[in-house]
C-alpha cells in the first residue's frame, strides 16, 4: 500500500509499504476512507516529537471501513463505516476506567501516527478497536464525521471544558487555526458574552468570524492586551486559550486573563515557555494543559449528526489520497492558502 512516511526532520516521502496485519486479537484494520492533516503532524516534521523514529507512518485521524477484525473484537465487524479516534484506549487500566484515554497505561493513548504507524495511508491498524473506534451516524459525511477524530474533542475537552468557559463570560482564544476555530465553536455552546479571536493572519482571522468570533485581533498591528482590557473594564478575559504551541503565544494568554481567571492551553509546545509566576501567583490564575481524553466524542458525534456543530465549515481543501504531498505543502502554508482543513479521500 502507499503510505506518508516521516523520514526525519523536515523530510517525509510517499511511498510504498508493507499492508499492516492483525497482530493482536483486539486488532481491527481499516481501510481508509478519508485521512487529514493536522497541526502536531507539522510539529512532528520540524522535529519538535522526537519520540516519533524515522519510517514512522504519520496521521491520527480517519474514517474508513473495517476489513478484517481480531478474535476477540466484539462490538466491530467487516464491513463497518467507523471513526478512527486520534486516543487509542485499552478500557482496563486505571486512567481508562476514568474516562482519561489520553493516559492509557495498557498500550493506548496518542499512539496512532506517534508509537505506532498511522491513518496517512491506505489502511491502518486500529488496536482496541472495540473501545478506539466509533460507528458513524447514519446521514453524515465522511468529511463531517472526520473533524470529530480529532480537532473538535481536543478544542473542547482541553479548551473549553478545561478553561470552564461560563455563560457570560469574555473568551480570548489565541489562534485562530483549526484548534481555534473548535474552540470558537465549543464555547459557544456555552453562551458567552464575547469570543475574541487574536490571530497574525488576516484570512484566519475573517475565517473566526464566520465560526463565532465577535471580535477579531490582528496582534500584528494592534495591542490585543490592551483592547481586551478595554472591553472589559480593566478586568482582562475570564478564559484564555492558547491555541498555537509556541511561548510567545502561552506568554500573551497570561497577559489576557483577569485576576481568577483560567489559561487552557491546547497547543503542541516543541519548545519551553517561559511562566512568569512573579505575576500570576498573586492573581490566583489557573494554568491547564492536556492531551485529548476522547471522552466527549459520542456527544460531539451527535451533534455533529444534529448540525449544531457545523463540522463541514472546516474543510477548505479537497485532495486525492496520493496527492498527500501537495496537501502538506497547503496545509503547512495556511496563512497564504487560507488552508483550514485538508481532506484526502481514495
Amino acid at each position: 500500500m502507499k503510505a506518508l512516511v516521516y523520514e526525519g526532520p523536515g523530510e517525509k516521502s510517499w511511498k510504498d509499504v508493507p499492508d499492516p496485519k492483525i497482530i493482536d486479537d483486539t486488532d481491527a484494520l481499516v481501510r481508509v476512507d478519508v485521512t487529514t492533516i493536522c497541526g502536531s503532524d507539522l510539529h512532528i516534521l520540524k522535529g519538535d516529537v522526537p519520540e516519533v523514529t524515522k519510517g514512522r507512518i504519520l496521521g491520527h485521524e480517519a474514517v474508513g471501513t473495517v476489513t478484517e477484525v481480531g478474535a476477540n473484537v466484539k462490538t466491530r465487524k467487516v464491513g463497518d463505516r467507523v471513526l478512527v479516534s486520534c486516543i487509542t484506549s485499552c478500557g482496563q487500566c486505571r486512567y481508562c476506567r476514568e474516562g482519561k484515554f489520553g493516559q492509557c497505561l495498557g498500550g493506548g493513548g496518542w499512539i496512532l501516527g506517534h508509537l505506532i504507524d498511522g491513518t496517512q495511508a491506505e489502511m491502518v491498524r486500529v488496536p482496541f478497536a472495540d473501545n478506539s473506534t466509533y460507528l458513524v451516524p447514519k446521514g453524515v459525511s465522511d468529511d463531517e464525521v472526520l473533524m470529530v477524530a480529532d480537532i473538535i474533542p481536543t478544542a473542547y475537552e482541553v479548551g473549553v471544558l478545561n478553561g470552564v468557559v461560563q455563560p457570560g463570560d469574555t473568551v480570548a482564544i489565541v489562534g485562530a487555526g483549526p484548534i481555534g476555530l473548535s474552540a470558537i465553536l465549543g464555547a459557544s455552546l456555552f453562551s458567552p458574552e464575547h469570543i475574541i479571536a487574536i490571530d497574525l493572519a488576516d484570512v484566519r482571522l475573517e475565517a473566526a468570524k464566520r465560526f463565532g468570533a465577535d471580535i477579531q485581533i490582528n496582534n500584528g498591528r494592534e495591542d490585543a492586551v490592551k483592547m481586551v482590557q478595554d472591553l472589559t473594564n480593566g478586568l482582562g478575559a475570564d478564559v484564555a486559550i492558547e491555541a498555537v504551541g509556541v511561548p510567545d503565544t502561552f506568554e500573551l494568554c497570561t497577559q489576557l486573563v483577569r485576576p481568577g481567571g483560567h489559561v487552557a492551553n491546547i497547543g503542541v509546545h516543541g519548545k519551553s515557555a517561559p511562566l512568569h509566576l512573579e505575576s500570576l501567583w498573586s492573581r490566583d490564575v489557573r494554568i491547564t494543559t492536556g492531551l485529548v481524553d476522547t471522552y466527549s466524542t459520542p456527544v460531539l458525534l451527535r451533534l455533529v449528526a444534529n448540525h449544531r456543530i457545523p463540522a463541514k465549515e472546516f474543510v477548505s481543501h479537497q485532495f486525492k489520497l496520493d496527492e498527500m504531498l501537495k496537501a502538506y505543502d497547503v496545509f503547512s502554508r495556511a496563512s497564504e492558502t487560507g488552508a483550514l482543513k485538508v481532506v484526502l479521500n481514495k
